[in-house]
């Protein structure tokens, strides 16, 4: 699979790439070669207790069904409980209570959750007796550059937050680190050498995925891991058997490839072709690792049950309802927001409806989307680099002006946060959000539930509404946060995709979003085969695979759900945005 491996090999991407199954096939290739391997999971979709058909937990674990093989899972939400008791246990009892729920909710979030894996792996990381044990350490999920480039800043981060120079939303969570300081300086020092670590940037064939490893890929250059290797996973067949679908699936993919970025498609690469089966169990991953042929007649789908594809546009009927009201898409980057959302809007605009549709997207891709103009919907163009900018400016300005270069160094650097940007674009969709009360405003691109938390933990953003209000309007005052919690005036529809581990993903927004006190209105699985015409016979396997997800959206997840059919080109036009929204389907059994 991979050739000239260092000692330690890290596996980072989106979800839904494929990362935990490329590091499986990976360990079980180096095993058969007789090699010892420790197999270590951060992942929290991780499947690797079922892939080995072990119970695994947060201890090393032998693999009796793979030989040479001991893995380990470290879930990342135990490990971030664990991480803020240690931080918030000994304030119980001294702090007042609405304090000691702002520190948690500060400690809630996803820079918190990935520092604890940090802190939880870089024990194994560093400890050379037990790394000396084997050949090769496997990681399955790499530290984003951001917590990097955290970990690698001097100074006492706790003491700059006790002294209360800065509201931090990643300076927070490293409150906790200090005593493990010398450690963690040996495993950054670790993952920038190229000699002994190498980094897998694992993709799809899609241009918005390979986009965004390109960005991956520079940042984490910039601080010194530059031991890299592109991995694409899933690329068409270049056999569609005549289908014209998939004939045009296998175009999108090789564009994509011909038009990846420079820096990306200058790095070893390797290639693993689209395949039938779900690669979980043993003896996918085996077939995978040795790239044995697929009998396709063989690979049995996850579920026969017929079920029903509800399209787009019962969901549109059910918003149309109200005649207005403020609708936000929400989902993790590369499940198709921005195309849902534009579709919803260009449908209700066609029904006769005054709809504002907001995006943070670049204006030229929704203009491309739109492509024209439409009788009853106008845009609203944010440009997140813009309002990122100008927060950041402002912060400095008023809470840095006063450090010293050393916290104003850690002060940078929070705002370099992924919160900063949801803030930032946060604040200026408020100033849209009032619109939503005389027509219907369709956003896209929605901060998650904890970043909507922090505001409201912190209370910044609601006192700062109030002291602009003044005392005569704050009786009257219906903050952002308000309207979003309110189901009279705010639907919230989460969008994925109809594999395990967005799907996964998207469940652990709802529950984020729930803590924030706002109930999600709808789902939307996107990019369905199963709801396509698939002749393509390896398609058509794929596509019953997704059956056992869109289930339990169905029956688990949702109150109610929409399923859109995979698109060969991304709908341009308010004909085919709208067409989105129709066509039900039953997807048959097997």
């Amino acid at each position: 699979m991979f050739v000239n491996l260092p000692k330690f090999v890290f596996f980072t991407g989106k979800g839904g790439v494929g990362k935990t199954s490329l590091a499986c096939a990976m360990t079980l290739d180096l095993a058969s070669q007789g090699k010892k391997i420790l197999l270590v999971s951060t992942d929290p979709a991780s499947n690797v207790g079922q892939v080995f058909e072990t119970v695994i937990g947060n201890t090393i674990t032998p693999i009796p069904t793979a030989p040479g093989v001991d893995a380990i899972e470290i879930n990342p939400e135990e490990a971030a409980a664990d991480y803020r008791e240690r931080i918030v246990g000994p304030m119980r009892g001294i702090l007042p209570q609405d304090a000691l729920a702002s520190i948690e909710e500060q400690l809630s979030g996803a820079c918190t959750i990935e520092i604890a894996a940090f802190d939880e792996f870089t024990a194994l990381l560093t400890d050379n007796e037990l790394v000396g044990r084997y050949d090769h350490v496997v990681f399955d999920t790499a530290p984003t550059g951001h917590t990097i480039r955290m970990l690698k800043l001097p100074g006492a981060w706790s003491g700059f937050l006790q002294e209360g120079k800065g509201d931090a939303s990643c300076l927070g969570p490293l409150a906790g680190l200090e005593k493990q300081r010398d450690r963690y300086a040996a495993a950054v020092d670790r993952l920038s050498d190229g000699a002994v670590t190498r980094l897998v940037l694992v993709a799809r064939p899609r241009a918005s995925a390979l986009g965004e490893v390109a960005r991956t890929s520079l940042e984490l250059a910039d601080i010194g891991i530059k031991n890299q290797h592109l991995a694409i996973n899933g690329m068409m067949p270049e056999d569609a058997s005549g289908d014209p679908l998939a004939e045009a699936l296998l175009k999108r993919d090789q564009d994509a490839m011909a038009a990846m970025p420079a820096d990306v498609a200058a790095l070893p690469r390797t290639i693993f072709p689209l395949r039938a089966e779900n690669l979980v169990g043993l003896a996918a991953l085996k077939r995978f690792a040795a790239g044995a042929e697929e009998n396709i007649d063989a690979v049995q789908p996850a579920s026969a049950e017929a079920i029903d594809l509800p399209p787009l546009g019962d969901l549109v009927d059910d918003l149309e309802g109200a005649g207005k009201g403020l609708v936000m898409f929400m989902g993790k980057g590369g499940v198709g927001k921005t195309t849902m959302a534009a579709a919803v809007a260009s449908e209700l605009a066609a029904r006769g409806h005054d709809v504002l549709l907001t995006t943070t997207d670049p204006a030229a891709h929704i203009n491309e989307t739109l492509a024209g103009d439409q009788s009853g919907l106008t845009v609203s163009r944010i440009d997140p680099a813009v309002e990122t900018a100008n927060y950041r400016a402002s912060v400095m300005a008023s809470k840095g002006k006063d450090l010293d270069d050393q916290a104003r160094a850690m002060l940078e650097e929070d705002l370099r946060s992924p919160c900063t940007e949801e803030i930032a674009v946060f604040q200026a969709f408020s100033k849209v959000i009032r619109a939503s009360s005389r027509k219907f405003v369709i956003m896209d691109t929605a901060p998650t539930g904890h970043t909507l938390l922090l505001l409201d933990a912190t209370g910044s953003y609601h006192r700062d509404i109030m002291r602009h209000q003044g005392a005569s309007g704050s009786a009257r005052l219906v903050t952002p946060m308000m309207r979003l919690q309110d189901p009279e005036q705010t639907k919230i529809i989460i969008v994925t995709l109809p594999e395990t581990t967005p799907v996964l993903e998207a469940a652990h927004l709802q529950e984020d979003l729930r803590r924030a006190g706002i109930e999600p209105w709808g789902w939307i699985i996107n990019s369905s085969l199963a709801a396509a015409q698939i002749e393509q016979p390896l398609l058509r396997k794929r596509a019953h695979s997704e059956h056992e997800q869109i289930i339990k959206v169905r029956d688990v997840l949702a109150k109610r759900y929409a399923v859109v059919p995979i698109q060969a080109q991304e709908p341009i036009g308010a004909k085919k945005l709208s067409g989105l929204c129709r066509n039900r389907t039953v997807s048959a059994a097997a």
